[in-house]
């Protein structure tokens, strides 16, 4: 077992990562109340609920289980209102606890939900999919999307607890496991290139599996580094947006099912990378070398959509700050910096 410690004053928290050990839940987590409220969805629910509820009615808590639909339209603020009333009806009070098991979607929903309800409930995150256990899970950036874009109301809100086994990831589809590599390249492309170029020599899931507990070790430390530094996303925590701006545009412009989360971050990788490398704000041959490892693991290089088509989508987006657009640009493969442009940037 491996732990880090975010260090952010009375917000710290652990983050505690393992195999084998979703059983083991109730001796890691606290409800002062007595009461826990675990919010899950159709597909993880099936597999791993009763095991979190066994653990944590050993330890003598009362737990509610609330399950959703499985996939990003959930994750809408007309969504949170169900578990709202759930919560009252379940008399949760301010010294209970929330568990979001499940991937970004659920620890995006039931964090704003958690973040919201009395004004702040506890809550711990135990995600189950790969991109959420190296990213979405940690940071506490909780969020529900809108119809004019993604993650437009939320929250800083942090767990008190981020509980990761890597073993779940074994139930996880191919395509969950695809767009979990997305997240992982992102970081290898912006703080490390030691793991980027370890994943460019990984040729088979059954290869990075034999990995996984250190490279989620290391995607979170990571993240971990960059919100002590930058909790509430004002600069070195933007570097975590690479892809993002033109791959959320990119999720909107679908309506949120033609491309999932990672694949349309992949597109943005790849796509900011070509416009920089061509202007000369990025080294040579980094372009190549992205879409060659996003290639690798399954992950698409471009959409059939002009730019200008998802111009709306890119002025909406959150990180669009008055007139300026940041953009996250590389120097190079481990080098990241911010970029203040404008939505005609991603013309040229």
């Amino acid at each position: 077992m491996k732990k880090l410690r975010v260090n952010l004053g009375e917000n710290s928290y652990d983050i505690i990562i393992g195999k084998n050990h979703l059983s083991k839940i109730g001796d890691y987590v606290l409800s002062r109340g007595g009461k826990v409220f675990i919010i899950s969805d159709t597909n993880v629910a099936p597999i791993f609920a009763n095991t979190v509820i066994d653990s944590l009615v050993k330890k003598g808590y009362e737990c509610k289980l609330m399950v959703l639909e499985a996939g990003e339209p959930t994750k809408n603020i007309k969504s949170i209102y169900p578990i709202y009333s759930s919560m009252i009806e379940y008399n949760l009070t301010r010294r209970d606890l929330v568990i979001t098991l499940g991937g970004g979607v659920i620890g995006d929903l039931g964090g704003f939900v958690a973040s919201t309800y009395l004004r702040g409930v506890d809550f711990v995150q135990v995600p189950t999919s790969l991109l959420a256990q190296v990213d979405s899970s940690v940071g506490g950036k909780v969020a529900v999307d809108l119809p004019e874009g993604k993650n437009l109301v939320g929250s800083f809100y942090q767990p008190k607890l981020v509980f990761i086994d890597t073993d779940v990831l074994y139930d996880l589809p191919d395509a969950f496991y695809i767009d979990g590599m997305a997240e992982i390249i992102k970081y290898g492309c912006i703080k490390d290139k030691r793991l980027f170029e370890e994943l460019e020599f990984i040729k088979s899931r059954e290869e990075f599996m034999t990995k996984v507990e250190d490279i989620v070790y290391t995607c979170c430390d990571i993240k971990r580094r960059v919100v002590e530094v930058d909790e509430k996303d004002n600069g070195e925590r933007m570097l975590l947006n690479f892809g993002h701006t033109y791959g959320h545009a990119i999720e909107k412009y679908y309506d949120f099912t033609g491309y999932s989360h990672g694949q349309a971050v992949a597109i943005g990788m790849a796509y900011i990378s070509e416009i920089s490398e061509r202007l000369g704000q990025t080294a040579k041959g980094v372009t190549a070398r992205i879409e060659n490892i996003l290639r690798q693991f399954g992950l698409p290089t471009g959409a059939p959509v002009k730019a200008e088509k998802v111009l709306g989508a890119i002025k909406s987006d959150k990180k669009n700050l008055g007139k300026e657009l940041n953009v996250v640009l590389l120097k190079d493969i481990g080098e990241s910096y911010t970029y203040a442009t404008s939505e005609e940037y991603f013309l040229k």
